[in-house]
């Protein structure tokens, strides 16, 4: 009699404490946020992802009425950021802005990823897609693509460029453009796209692929010239230059795609309604003005479960590109 008693009691423990777990975990849902949340970028401050981030911490901040902050933690071509977020309390209070790089580009460019894109994130939003602009120093003779590929095969493995890191899009971009032209440039990686521009301003290195955010200004201010677009369209604050392929190496396309994730094992509801929140936040008119100005791609974004789908599809997709520009597993 004993034992049967104590065995009910156990059970019935466990099932109210299945009860209270459950209750307490809807509840949490209910009343997310009820403190700061930390928008993690895997990139350094002043970039395009770093500026576009705050933006939207900002108005989630005045939706949610919590502070969402922005932190900047970089290094390892993205992979400290985003192994450290893939390791974080899957709670819904450490978020990630990251682009193809970590979510795609990574798992076939590195040797020993420290976490599995496909498996460690629970992806809340797709936000945008953004195209890059090829640049060099305003004071050199080039002004057309022409002219940059004249230039670079005339000094072939002597010139260099800069990026905002291995394996980010502008280092991926520039090397598809290599394998495309038969040019050779040294790479120069940074950590963030606003490092190397200002080393492209003053002249310590000549050309790059850079995001239309920071680099307009230097643009129209005659620092630095454009030369072409990466995407299949021209670039709505620069209609007078023209795409890579229209310019001459027919095929070029290359884009990269923006996405806010958490921890995998974040409660699905905090996640849709992070998804609903954001997908709210980027209709906005004036966000999508922004996204005109600045030239980002503005995408209707899938619901979360179909994201998870499109990280695996891009995975394999963007790895045959990191294939084919030759840099699979050389970090």
């Amino acid at each position: 009699m004993g034992h049967r008693l104590t065995a009910r009691t156990a059970r019935d423990g466990l099932a109210a404490f299945a009860v209270l777990f459950l209750s307490s975990a809807s509840t949490s849902a209910q009343d997310y946020p009820n403190r700061q949340v930390t928008l993690v970028v895997p990139y350094a401050a002043g970039g395009g992802l770093d500026v576009f981030a705050r933006q939207l911490a900002q108005r989630l901040s005045d939706r949610l009425g919590k502070p969402f902050v922005v932190e900047n933690r970089t290094g390892a071509g993205t992979t400290i950021g985003s192994a450290s977020v893939a390791r974080a309390a899957p709670d819904g209070y450490t978020l990630m802005l990251g682009t193809s790089t970590p979510f795609a580009i990574n798992a076939t460019l590195n040797k020993n990823l420290p976490y599995d894109p496909g498996k460690d994130f629970a992806p809340i939003v797709l936000t945008s897609n953004a195209p890059f602009m090829l640049v060099v120093n305003a004071a050199l003779p080039v002004r057309s693509l022409d002219d940059w590929i004249a230039w670079v095969r005339a000094q072939p493995g002597k010139l260099s460029y800069g990026s905002a890191g291995p394996g980010s899009p502008h280092h991926l971009s520039m090397e598809l453009l290599k394998s495309m032209t038969g040019t050779n440039l040294v790479h120069v990686p940074y950590r963030g796209d606003a490092l190397a521009l200002n080393d492209l301003v003053a002249g310590h290195i000549p050309t790059q692929f850079t995001e239309p955010t920071p680099s307009l200004p230097l643009v129209r201010a005659g620092k630095i010239r454009a030369l072409g677009i990466s995407s299949t369209t021209r670039l709505g604050p620069l209609p007078d230059v023209p795409t890579l392929a229209e310019a001459g190496v027919p095929g070029f396309d290359f884009v990269s795609w923006q996405m806010i994730v958490a921890p995998a094992g974040t409660p699905s509801d905090i996640v849709a309604r992070l998804h609903r929140e954001l997908k709210a936040i980027i209709a906005l008119p004036e966000v999508q003005q922004e996204y005109a100005r600045t030239g980002r791609i503005a995408v209707d974004s899938p619901p979360p479960d179909a994201l998870l789908q499109f990280m695996r599809h891009e995975i394999v997709r963007l790895g045959k590109v990191v294939e084919a520009a030759g840099i699979a597993r050389s970090q």
